[in-house]
């Protein structure tokens, strides 16, 4: 089995910043994909920025300029430092990996979700 754990959310002004991190653990080959989604109240679940294993990124665009994706392939974990945060931020993020198991086939792992409100 495969656990995702986020952490880092919390309050901040506009115009502050954050960095959430996300540690993979559990039977893992390798980690394709991985990425960092939210849900603002009354919206569905959108993309944030996703960064391959080589190190491609996208965002949306919404947050190109102010955030940065990152991740460390041999410690399973990726970040998001979140910089010029503005209210419409505000939402639960999510962490998203297509992971590689030892056994059994290849699929997206989510983790619990760590809530980020910004305020104006």
């Amino acid at each position: 089995q495969v656990q995702l754990v986020e952490s880092g959310g919390g309050l901040v002004q506009a115009g502050g910043s954050l960095r959430l991190s996300c540690a993979a653990s559990g039977s893992i080959l390798r980690i394709n994909n991985m990425g960092w989604y939210r849900q603002a109240p009354r919206k569905q679940r959108e993309l944030v920025a996703t960064i391959t294993s080589g190190g491609s990124t996208t965002y949306a665009d919404s947050v190109k300029g102010r955030f940065t994706i990152s991740r460390d392939n041999a410690m399973n974990t990726v970040r998001l430092q979140m910089n010029s945060l503005k209210p419409e931020d505000t939402g639960v993020y999510y962490c998203n990996a297509l992971v590689v198991p030892y056994l059994g086939p290849t699929r997206d792992y989510w983790g619990q979700g760590t809530q980020v409100t910004v305020s104006s």
